[in-house]
């Protein structure tokens, strides 16, 4: 499937795609910690730095992240995305829009970014594998850094690229990340838990395709930024700035 702006559509439905996800979070969890690791990293022998990891670790620099949020936890505007880590519109979304996003709105304090990783393409395996791994980075405070790596990264829609040694080397990447320590993060329950509450979000607020865009004030009500397609870069300041005036 061609990477044209739009939202990407499942044929599944949203409790489809909800069971499935869960379904395919066991399998991937219970397979990775019955085959364990093969070394002392966490059977990353292959892991590499990838290219343009010095471009992203710039895109971040001085910008608070916590958890699943980059930004100022009192910004005055909320943002929250879901996304596919395979997906080539979410690709598109997140190196050539959120760009400015970020710089105009995020590092000035105005505007936080809350980031659900979903898996609607394909079988699921290979995006459930990258979503682990963002969560699991989440626990270190760089999954924003984790996503847009393998963004900048990204290969064909289950083309068995986003497999343990893409997981690694996204880790490896990203400076001051215990690339052990977020191997063995997304092995754990706690981050397959968190994973089944993205999933039940996801459902609760329709979700259809990725990436889907939300954003409103902090604290009040989140609407979908041009449903059923990929927003723009004015189009989101357009519903930026519409947050911060109420």
């Amino acid at each position: 499937m061609s990477a044209k702006k739009g939202r990407r559509r499942e044929p599944r439905s949203p409790v489809a795609l909800a069971l499935a996800a869960i379904v395919v979070i066991v399998i991937v969890v219970v397979a990775v910690v019955a085959l364990g690791g093969n070394d002392s990293k966490g059977g990353s022998t292959n892991a590499t730095v990838l290219p343009d990891a010095s471009v992203i670790t710039k895109q971040f620099a001085g910008i608070p992240q916590q958890g699943d949020v980059l930004g100022k936890a009192s910004a005055p505007a909320t943002m929250v995305e879901y996304i596919d880590l395979q997906c080539p519109v979410c690709r598109d979304f997140e190196t050539n829009v959120m760009p400015s996003v970020i710089d105009r709105y995020v590092r000035s304090g105005k505007l936080k970014v809350i980031a659900r990783p979903v898996a609607i393409i394909g079988n699921g395996v290979d995006s459930q594998r990258g979503r682990l791994g963002m969560i699991a980075a989440s626990k270190q405070n760089r999954a924003f850094n984790f996503a847009q790596l393998l963004y900048f990264n990204q290969g064909p829609e289950d083309g068995g690229w986003l497999d343990d040694t893409m997981v690694a080397s996204a880790a490896k990447s990203i400076p001051g990340v215990n690339v052990a320590a977020l191997q063995a993060a997304a092995k754990s329950s706690a981050v397959a838990d968190q994973a089944k509450t993205y999933v039940s979000e996801a459902t609760r607020d329709g979700l259809s395709g990725t990436p889907t865009v939300l954003v409103g004030p902090s604290g009040g009500k989140l609407t979908v930024v041009t449903p059923g397609r990929e927003p723009s870069t004015d189009e989101m300041t357009a519903a930026i700035d519409a947050a911060l005036a109420q």
